[in-house]
């Protein structure tokens, strides 16, 4: 735990102020002081302190009163009260009004201690989450899915279409092409934006399991039924549930999901109960599923129910001027995931450019994070790439012009990828004014 916080100990006796001073100073935290709950409120209102560390009964206003009040300006505060007065109905109130701990006295200064400790290590934990939360609010936008090739601004605005509707959508693209992320993208722009998206693997569950995790089941329904089950389906009821790998699906399991789709409605495993169900069905396939259906694999008329909306991921070989945007978003969150500052030589980029990624945008994020985490100096040469990686791109000798256009073309992808697509910021850093930005991206026919 390296950050510096601040306390604010409330406490009226001198001489456990002291030695609550003494116990805490050597964690090297920021101490305040105040001696009641209405000197350490207007402190509070001062500083937003990170931890709280108040006696239970404090002159002019009590320590829930203060915790109450603390809850209430900043939530994720931590408040720890003590108290001499250590009943069950006291810790329970505590507990009940906000507060992170509750510590009777007399208490051990490595007691206290190792509580704020807890404390502390516990903010961390709920700051990283709201951190993250918003990290993942903000990818499941249409700005997080980057792409700017016509190819995926075709794709962006089909999703605004189709996002509010509540029609069915069957998302086809190769492993690693960002399917799970399109689903995520028409959830949050509909209205059922506030509901439960959930998302269930296909190829990830046994077929044994897959029927029970989809529809749930009974007590008793089979020999490791202890209880009811709720499956995904129920988990999903107002909101959107994403089906990945679909085209894994058992024939079984095919039937019983085309009479919910067409029904609205499913039975448990092992039940008779009939229960209703309003799910937005968001499928996905790596296979041609009209294929499947021609050797036997995929029912037609599920098929028929699952593509209402259609919609084509193109893998990352058939978009390729998207690359220097990728490249530039994963080089941000990983450098500053790692605290580095690392950069892509253009040698590099051009290899990327000419590379067919199988593994599509999912390879891509690998790579980018595997040199940025190995790599100890400030830019990744062509022999910092893994000799896998080398060996798989053919090399041909081009006139020297060409060269130098093509140079220039990727040093001016890379750019706009660095800048956001932003030209008047990638003018400024190549040196040259937006017009002549604009004539160059006219005539190297570069979208934007």
């Amino acid at each position: 735990m390296n950050a510096r916080r601040k306390i604010l100990v409330v406490e009226d006796d001198d001489l456990m102020q002291g030695m609550l001073k003494d116990a805490l100073g050597p964690m090297g935290h920021e101490l305040v002081l105040a001696a009641d709950g209405i000197e350490a409120w207007e402190a509070f209102e001062q500083c937003d302190f990170d931890l709280v560390l108040a006696d239970y009964k404090l002159p002019r206003m009590d320590g829930i009163q203060l915790l109450k009040r603390i809850r209430a300006a900043r939530p994720d505060a931590i408040v720890i009260l003590m108290t001499a007065y250590g009943t069950v109905e006291s810790a329970v109130e505590a507990m009940k009004s906000g507060a992170y701990d509750f510590i009777t006295k007399p208490f051990l200064s490595e007691e206290i201690v190792h509580l704020v400790r807890k404390g502390m290590e516990f903010l961390e934990l709920k700051q990283e989450n709201i951190r993250l939360r918003r990290t993942l609010e903000e990818r499941v936008t249409l700005g997080s899915i980057i792409g700017k090739s016509r190819v995926m601004q075709e794709l962006f605005r089909l999703i605004e279409v189709v996002a509010p509707m509540q029609s069915t959508v069957l998302i086809q693209g190769e492993s690693g092409t960002g399917k799970e992320r399109v689903a995520d993208a028409i959830h949050h722009l509909s209205s059922r934006r506030n509901k439960p998206l959930i998302k269930v693997s296909c190829a990830a569950l046994p077929e044994t399991l897959l029927e029970s995790e989809l529809f749930g089941h009974e007590k008793g329904a089979f020999t490791d039924a202890a209880t009811r089950k709720i499956g995904r389906f129920e988990l999903a009821d107002k909101g959107s549930l994403f089906l990945d790998d679909i085209d894994d699906l058992n024939p079984n399991v095919q039937v019983k999901l085309l009479r919910v789709l067409q029904e609205k409605e499913l039975v448990r495993v092992g039940g008779e109960q009939t229960v209703k169900i309003d799910v937005r069905m968001i499928a996905a396939t790596k296979s041609d599923l009209q294929e499947e259906i021609k050797k036997g694999g995929f029912r037609s008329d599920l098929f028929y129910r699952l593509n209402v909306v259609p919609m084509h991921l193109p893998p990352l070989r058939e978009r390729r001027e998207d690359i220097p945007l990728l490249v530039g978003h994963f080089l941000k969150t990983f450098n500053v995931m790692m605290k580095k500052n690392v950069a892509l030589s253009d040698e590099v980029l051009s290899r990327f450019m000419k590379y067919n990624w199988p593994g599509n945008i999912r390879e891509l994020e690998n790579l980018v994070e595997r040199l940025v985490t190995v790599t100890v100096t400030k830019t990744v040469r062509g022999e910092d790439l893994p000799q896998a990686f080398r060996e798989t791109i053919q090399w041909s000798p081009s006139p020297l012009k060409n060269v130098v256009i093509a140079s220039e073309k990727e040093h001016i992808l890379r750019v706009l990828g660095w800048t956001g697509g932003k030209k008047k910021d990638a003018a400024e850093l190549l040196g040259i004014t937006p017009k002549t930005l604009w004539q160059k991206m006219k005539e190297y026919k570069l979208s934007g």
